[in-house]
This record gives structure tokens, sequence and C-alpha cells, in this order.
């Protein structure tokens, strides 16, 4: 049995990695978070500690070093991204190997000081990229590599998934602290593009706003049209009033069915890190690049290889 730290015990994603936790056999010893609306911990693990002060928490994980039976293994740590690179350098001066959601840093030379400081403290990173153990995605990947050398496929990405006027006033909705729409729901499509599609040769970007973000991505076996919105308007007339998100990957004309199947992946991913497998800084730097370019880019007219849904958006 390990025992884990939670940073942002609060935050959405949080209670998966508390399932995930207990679900292989480990006890989360301790949780952490600014805010104390974490009543969840109580239908999963009643028995952990919990602060809402970094510099308590930070000392009473000290503290648990001092016997060998209470000292933390692994430090989990889903809090808002601008504050991922300092908790993920915490928990390794700590001791401990961390688990991180995405985005890992949002440039890569955050990713290389991250490398300096793994270096320093003999301990790993490793980010949850649950969507390459995704069945769907798995069966693709195959697809594409039997698929001769040469091949191109054609992919047409659409991910909306509506949000309420609360998301922009929270971290989310801050460029300073999200980075951007692209880098804080977009990554986990990114990070999938690379592991099927291979290294990426070119990007566009065709739009750019608070709310919704599109653009072009050429991989070495793929021409990808990509948009992304939390935008409820966005939603095709069919879905409107009937779902609140919308998610479909065409690929070469035909659609990927892959809207159920996520439940488990975070437990699939804890089960891959704890038996010494899980996927590292080098991993994520692939997915790190292309949203510091996407970020960075310049806004381009639409153009042929745009994404049909950017003329209703932009309308």
């Amino acid at each position: 049995m390990k025992n884990f730290a939670l940073i942002g015990a609060a935050g959405y994603i949080a209670p998966r990695h508390m399932r995930a936790i207990l679900d292989t056999g480990n006890r989360l010893a301790v949780a952490y978070d600014t805010n104390d609306s974490v009543g969840v911990i109580d239908s999963i693990s009643p028995g952990s500690e919990f602060f809402t002060e970094f510099e308590r928490f930070y000392e009473h994980a000290h503290q648990l070093k001092r016997d060998a039976a209470s000292a933390l293994d692994y430090v989990a740590i889903c809090s808002p991204n601008y504050l991922h690179y300092a908790h993920i350098a915490a928990g390794l001066r700590l001791g401990c190997d961390v688990i991180c959601e995405k985005p890992l840093v949002p440039t890569p030379k955050l990713l290389d000081e991250l490398r300096r400081v793994e270096a320093e403290t003999g301990r790993t990173v490793r980010n949850i990229l649950q969507l390459r153990y995704h069945d769907a995605i798995l069966k693709l990947r195959e697809t594409v590599a039997a698929a001769p050398v040469d091949a191109k496929f054609d992919v047409e990405l659409t991910y909306i998934t509506s949000r309420g006027k609360w998301y922009m006033e929270s971290w989310k909705g801050d460029p300073r602290k999200s980075f951007g729409l692209a880098t804080n729901i977009g990554v986990h499509f990114y990070d999938m593009l690379h592991f099927v599609f291979g290294k990426l040769q070119c990007t566009a970007v065709h739009l750019s706003q608070e709310s919704k973000a599109a653009g072009y991505l050429e991989y070495e076996r793929a021409r990808v049209r990509w948009f992304l919105s939390i935008d409820a308007d966005d939603l095709p007339a069919e879905v409107k009033g009937k779902k609140a998100t919308y998610r479909s990957i065409g690929v070469n004309g035909e659609q990927l069915e892959f809207s159920e199947g996520f439940t488990d992946l975070h437990t699939v991913s804890y089960r891959e890190i704890l038996a010494g497998r899980g996927y590292g800084l080098e991993d994520a730097r692939h997915c790190i690049e292309t949203v510091d370019l996407i970020r960075t880019a310049p806004v381009l007219a639409p153009a042929a290889d745009a994404h049909p849904f950017i003329r209703l958006a932009r309308a």
C-alpha cells in the first residue's frame, strides 16, 4: 500500500484521482485545497487529513517522513494549471513521485526545469494522458499503423462542452491561470492526435476567443481541422437542448465513436504508473509544444483547411 497526498482536492477532476488511489489498493493520507468544499472525501477516504493552507500541508507532509510507515510515496496534483509547476516541484522536493493532471506545464522551458528538479531529487513525474488508454483510440492507432506509410488521414475534430457564466469568473476563464481555452480543454486531444498520427509538422490558428478556438494541424499521418468551444450556441441543431456536450472525431469521413469508456481511465492510468510504467515528462513534451505554438500563433483568415464550424461561430 502506497501513501498519497492530493493537492487540489476541491477540483472537478479530484474525485477521479481519489477513486483511483482507493481502487488501486492505496491510501489517501492527506489532501490540500484553499477551498474547503471537499465533502466528497467522506465517501472515498474519510480518514484523510485535510488542510487549507499550503504551509501547514507541507509541514505535515515533512513530519510524515519521520516514520517509514506513514511517509508519502506519491503526490497527486489536480490544482489550477498555473500552479502545476510549483506544486510538482514541491512534491518532488518532499521526496515523492508525482502524478499530475494536464496540462503538465504551459511551456517546454518549464518542462526542462522539471527535468532538472527530477535530477536533483531522484524522483519522477508522471502525467495523466488517459486518452492513450481508450479502446477506440488504441484501435485507431492500430489502423493508422497498418496503413501505407505515405497515407495521410483527413481528420475533423469537434469538441463543444457547454459551460455556464461561472466558467469565465473562475480561474479557467483567466488566460493567465488556465493559459486559454485551447490549452485547458484542447491539450487532451492534441496529445491524442500526436499519439495516433505522429509528429506535428505545421499549425495554423483561425479563431481564438475566450469561449472558442479553431485551427489546422498537420501531422506526419494526418491533416486535422479542429474546433473547441464552451459556448452552447455552437452546439449542432440536432444536439442543442438535448445534450450539453458534443464530441466528434471524423476520420476520412467516418465517425470515430468514443463517447463512452472514459469513467475508469484515471484508474487505468494509476495502475500503469504504480506498475512502473505510465507517461513521463518527455511523453508530455509534444502536446506542451503544441499548445505553446497555438497560444502564441497569429490568427489567420480561415482558408480551405478551416473547420466548417468557424463560419457559424464567427457569424
